[in-house]
């Protein structure tokens, strides 16, 4: 390593660790031993795999660095190297990267200042063997976790809209949903993550029965089945994707719609009309959320889900708008 300079060829060697092993957690949660049992959605991983990495980058950073650099700074770069490692070489998509890099930053500083607090003042043999069992703990424990089932929940997101335009222009916008462009929608973080833009929605027919499909690019397609029809005021439906039509490169394993770990089951648009010309449009969901970190995943699954009914709702505001001012000229 004659290429780095000497004061700092500890260093690294300390972050070359650090990204070895949680390389090595990767590829050996993602292999088949542990798919059944979630992957690298399972406790070990997430959370035991980065305490580790946080350990090594700590063990092989000089004593004579700072504390704040051996249990904060050092882990958080190499965390920054695993998963830009991951991205570069496509071992996960942009949305995982996200999800997953405030619990392994963390979790990087909790085993980092866990492995100085136990091993100060310690042998390096006992610093050695400490090290060792952090580095051997998500191995040994995730055949445990793998006995226990990822709990299920059910969560629900409303977004709400006031609509200058009377219930029944908003109606005639809500049941079928014309081709919307890219420009109508605005920007949002969830297209820089790799989420699918929504396209339109069509309905086979009105009334209890009518199956609406509805498109997003990259041919995601979910079939909607009306079950709930009141005029004016209500239309629900149960939702199923279509995975006939879905490329798998569309979305990652753990993100897919209808997969193990999450998925979309109901949709439902409420009118209340507040005055002759005004409309106030509620439009809900509810998912399901299986995976054994579900509050935490339940924060990006809100918001994924969040910013797309927000969108569809404004790009609906602005066609009953318009339509309404339309027909009283």
């Amino acid at each position: 390593m004659s290429f780095i300079k000497r004061e700092y060829s500890h260093y690294f060697i300390a972050g070359a660790a650090g990204l070895l092993l949680a390389l090595l957690g990767r590829f050996v949660f993602a292999s088949d031993l542990f798919h059944e049992a979630g992957g690298l959605l399972m406790l070990c991983f997430l959370v035991l795999v980065p305490a580790a990495l946080g350990a090594t980058t700590a063990h092989f950073t000089p004593a004579t660095a700072t504390r704040s650099w051996r249990t904060v700074w050092a882990p958080f770069l190499t965390v920054l190297l695993f998963l830009a490692t991951a991205l570069l070489f496509h071992l996960e998509g942009m949305i995982c990267v996200l999800i997953i890099f405030p619990v392994f930053l963390f979790t990087s500083w909790i085993g980092a200042t866990i492995y100085v607090v136990m091993t100060q003042d310690k042998t390096d043999e006992t610093k050695s063997y400490t090290l060792v069992a952090f580095a051997l703990l998500p191995f040994l424990l995730a055949p445990v976790e793998s006995q226990f089932i990822a709990p299920t929940s059910l969560r629900r997101v409303e977004n709400t809209i006031v609509i200058q335009a009377p219930a029944t222009v908003v109606w005639h916008h809500i049941i079928r949903v014309p081709a919307i462009q890219a420009h109508d929608l605005g920007p949002s973080l969830i297209d820089r993550i790799g989420f699918p833009r929504p396209v339109e929605a069509t309905l086979t027919h009105e009334g209890i029965g009518g199956v609406r499909h509805a498109t997003f690019e990259r041919g995601v397609e979910f079939i909607e089945t009306v079950d709930v029809w009141e005029p004016q005021e209500r239309i629900s439906f149960s939702i199923t994707p279509n995975t006939a039509t879905i490329p798998p490169t569309t979305f990652d394993e753990h993100v897919t719609v209808g997969g193990r770990f999450f998925d979309v089951l109901r949709g439902t648009y409420e009118l209340k009309q507040l005055s002759p010309t005004r409309t106030r449009l509620i439009l809900y969901s509810q998912q399901r959320l299986s995976t054994r970190l579900n509050p935490y995943a339940g924060l990006w699954t809100d918001y994924v889900m969040s910013e797309i009914q927000r969108r569809i709702l404004t790009v609906i505001k602005h066609r009953c708008e318009a339509a309404s001012v339309l027909a009283t000229n």
